[in-house]
């Protein structure tokens, strides 16, 4: 008879977490952040605000966002004025519009990511899905299931309201399950759509304001497993620890409350004053263990809530301008999609390596440290160790 030792040996992998293949989808509807302060103004029937107008349209100047992507059209939020004020019930036409589109944009992310994996979708075994756009039961994990067609065991793991930080933590969740599930493959989607948050302009809340300059939709979807077969699996990333930790008098910085209203959210100005502060802690605790104290020897993926906060963490720890550059990017050409964000500079990060033909999926160096901000302060680090382009 086997001991309880034996067995527990017996189901847990014998190497690390990989990264084994990455997708990203994004509603069709693309918004140019330069014309989006007229259209917003427009469509919420506030022109007549003329200094408030005045300000987001510096607040969208500052973003450093190029252009973004929201499923919610003209048509649509014609449709359903009462989204459109600011301080209007309208959660339950929320709710309908985000209970299906969140799971359709998370399926065109997963396939893609499926494609390039190759493997048969029967192989999956968990499913981890975040959104921080609605709540319903059964959850978008189900709706996804369904969908794409997963076998009817897949173990699902449904992740509601934990907003920026989270593509972390889906990371962390899906090492966890791959190294202590012999031959899983761990399927973690991130979708998120902002009909849940948007709002019309108010002067009394100009944290809302911010929201509507940055938030922008996108689903982004990763496949974990470890000990991968390298005959038919090629790895991009190995995940090698996770830590999770709230930041020092951070209460209240960041926080969001479902409303009949919708979701909303409240950011205090010195978020990235918060985060910056800490972060060489968070760094210090993750890399002494592989005798790595130089910042700007290793690839960065930090989650872009917003200019300032790129530019804050850059100045603190001295990095060289190349260090945010794929976070930069992301921000600019996507807006922060909250949860999917770090997947998508994952993914950056991976393409820009094999473009520039560069020895290593992370840029050419070997370490590299993910980063999610979040409501809290909560913070997310994940080292990776990135492995050799072929």
């Amino acid at each position: 008879m086997a001991s309880v030792y034996e067995i527990r040996k017996a189901q847990r992998a014998e190497g690390p977490a990989t990264v084994l293949a990455i997708g990203t989808a994004t509603p069709a509807n693309c918004v140019s952040q330069a014309d989006y302060p007229d259209y917003y103004f427009h469509i919420t029937n506030s022109n007549h605000m003329t200094q408030l107008k005045d300000k987001f349209k510096r607040m969208c100047e500052k973003s450093m966002i190029n252009k973004r992507y929201m499923y919610l059209t003209e048509e649509i939020l014609k449709e359903n004025p009462k989204m459109c004020e600011y301080d209007a019930p309208s959660l339950d036409a929320r709710q309908d519009m985000v209970v299906v589109e969140v799971p359709k944009l998370g399926k065109e992310a997963a396939l893609k990511a499926i494609k390039e994996w190759g493997q048969p979708k029967s192989k999956i075994t968990h499913l981890v899905f975040c959104t921080t756009s609605g709540v319903d039961m059964p959850g978008a994990d189900y709706q996804l299931t369904k969908l794409l067609g997963l076998r009817l065991s897949v173990k699902r793991l449904m992740m509601y309201q934990q907003g920026c930080f989270a593509g972390g933590t889906v990371l962390r969740l899906a090492k966890d399950l791959a190294e202590n599930n012999k031959g899983s493959r761990v399927l973690v989607v991130c979708s998120e759509i902002t009909a849940v948050t948007f709002r019309g302009p108010s002067d009394s809340h100009l944290d809302s304001l911010v929201g509507q300059s940055l938030f922008g939709d996108g689903a982004a979807a990763v496949i974990v497993g470890a000990d991968p077969d390298m005959d038919i699996e090629r790895p991009i990333f190995e995940l090698v620890s996770a830590a999770q930790t709230i930041l020092p008098d951070s209460g209240g910085a960041i926080d969001g409350h479902l409303r009949e209203v919708g979701l909303t959210f409240h950011l205090l100005k010195d978020v990235p004053a918060l985060i910056s502060k800490n972060i060489e802690k968070s760094l210090v605790e993750a890399f002494s263990p592989i005798g790595i104290s130089d910042w700007n020897s290793i690839f960065w993926i930090a989650h872009p809530g917003g200019p300032a906060i790129l530019d804050q963490v850059e100045a603190k720890l001295g990095l060289k301008p190349e260090k945010l550059r794929a976070s930069r990017h992301i921000l600019s050409e996507y807006g922060n999609m909250s949860s999917a964000c770090v997947l998508f500079i994952l993914d950056e990060i991976r393409k820009h390596s094999a473009e520039q033909a560069l020895s290593t999926t992370g840029e050419g160096l070997h370490w590299g440290v993910l980063f999610g901000f979040g409501p809290g302060l909560t913070v997310e680090t994940v080292v990776l160790r990135s492995l050799a382009l072929n």
